[in-house]
């Protein structure tokens, strides 16, 4: 008997939800988020995501589209491929000190994300992992990022601000199309 009927879990991955509830709690059972598992779950507008679970896949919560905001365990050390592409709703995300690389593509399209803490333990951000989070105001990369991706920060129209250090090694088109003010430090 499935003691989670709409939950598909194997192994402790949950490679799909196929339920249609608002609010979701993974149960404890759960150690890994498979590619796509909430993939085009229109309904969902919260989740919670608990301590057991130690990796999210690629496009995880792809187009979610009323997800409005998500805070990622302390178990998570890379927010993968597209985890929240397309969540047109997302206005605010809890990124965990445990965190050191954003892929690309992971917050694409989050058009209503309006502020986004990046922790010091982030080295890497992927290319285009921000494009298009056309609410975004303001953002500080910490003195531990590396790297940044091409188009990182396309499209992001609201964003008046950048902060950035020095030694940060960015692409050639990093911040293009976009139009904030860079203040190195």
């Amino acid at each position: 008997m499935n003691t989670y009927p709409d939950f598909n879990i194997e192994n402790g991955v949950l490679e799909l939800y196929t339920g249609d509830e608002t609010n979701v709690i993974i149960p404890n059972s759960v150690t890994s988020i498979g590619e796509y598992a909430f993939c085009y779950c229109s309904n969902l507008t919260s989740i919670e995501i608990p301590n057991s679970v130690t990796s999210i896949g690629d496009g995880a919560f792809y187009d979610c589209s009323k997800l409005t905001s998500v805070e990622i365990p302390n178990s998570i050390t890379s927010i993968e491929k597209g985890v929240f592409w397309g969540c047109l709703n997302l206005t605010k995300v809890k990124i965990p000190k445990s965190v050191t690389s954003i892929k690309k593509f992971a917050f694409r399209y989050c058009s209503n994300l309006t502020s986004i803490k990046i922790p010091s333990s982030v080295t890497t951000i992927g290319e285009k992992a921000f494009e298009s989070c056309k609410c975004l105001t303001s953002i500080e990369i910490p003195s531990s990022v590396l790297y940044i991706g091409c188009d990182a920060f396309y499209g992001c129209s609201s964003l008046k601000t950048i902060k950035l250090p020095e030694s940060c090694e960015c692409d050639e088109y990093w911040n293009y199309g976009c139009n904030a003010e860079i203040i190195y430090y």
